[in-house]
């Protein structure tokens, strides 16, 4: 897959992780593709290690995949872990591309899955007007 992206495609991505940030009580998202490369990133952490984190759990995706399909699902299009102080959320965006959430105890799991999802389908119609072009 080839993407290449412009300044008013880097536009809209962005403005659409910074809604997911301003309406869910997310610290941090990123637009990340299967196979690890950042696209995008936004928020508090977002700059702290986005390249490792963006590698490490898009191979986490990945495996989970795997097991979806030793479990006779095609995929398993979210994936939530849940730690002592921070969680983090996967997405799928698409066949190609990951929105990762990161938000602490204060967030409401239930309001970031809602606006998770909201931006799923913008980025969506932005990816794949960019893939289309």
């Amino acid at each position: 897959m080839d993407l290449v992206l412009v300044q008013e495609d880097l536009d809209q991505i962005q403005a659409c992780l910074k809604r997911v940030l301003e309406r869910s009580g997310a610290h941090s998202v990123l637009l990340i593709d299967r196979s690890g490369q950042l696209i995008s990133c936004w928020g508090d952490k977002a700059e702290e290690d986005s390249v490792a984190l963006a590698a490490l759990t898009a191979a986490n995706f990945g495996a989970t995949a795997a097991i979806a399909r030793l479990l006779g699902e095609n995929d398993f299009s979210l994936l939530f872990h849940k730690g002592k102080e921070e969680n983090i959320h996967f997405s799928s965006v698409g066949e190609e591309f990951l929105l990762v959430t990161l938000f602490d105890n204060k967030a409401s799991l239930g309001l970031v899955r809602l606006h998770v999802e909201r931006a799923i389908q913008e980025l969506t119609r932005i990816l794949k007007r960019i893939l289309g072009r």
